[in-house]
């Protein structure tokens, strides 16, 4: 089963990773934080949807149906 290039998934997974720590951003500007984290999301969304469903690895297609993206990030970094 030949995978798709996931390399523009896994970055916007660890976009989404650094917003969520950003705290700091999150204090000073919780309106501000809120919508650069749904802008991360709404990419990853738009990402998935381009994959071709049944060149993914079925674990891995569970794991962006049920929008675990820490567990799907791990998972491209353990197939490189």
């Amino acid at each position: 089963m030949a995978t798709p290039d996931l390399a523009p998934l896994a970055e916007a997974f660890r976009e989404r990773l650094a917003v969520i720590a950003d705290h700091a951003h999150r204090e000073r500007d919780s309106a501000g934080h809120l919508k650069r984290l749904v802008t991360v999301s709404e990419k990853i969304v738009a990402i998935v949807e381009t994959l071709p469903p049944r060149e993914l690895d079925p674990q891995f297609r569970h794991y962006l149906d049920r929008k675990s993206y820490d567990k799907a990030l791990a998972w491209i970094e353990s197939a490189s």
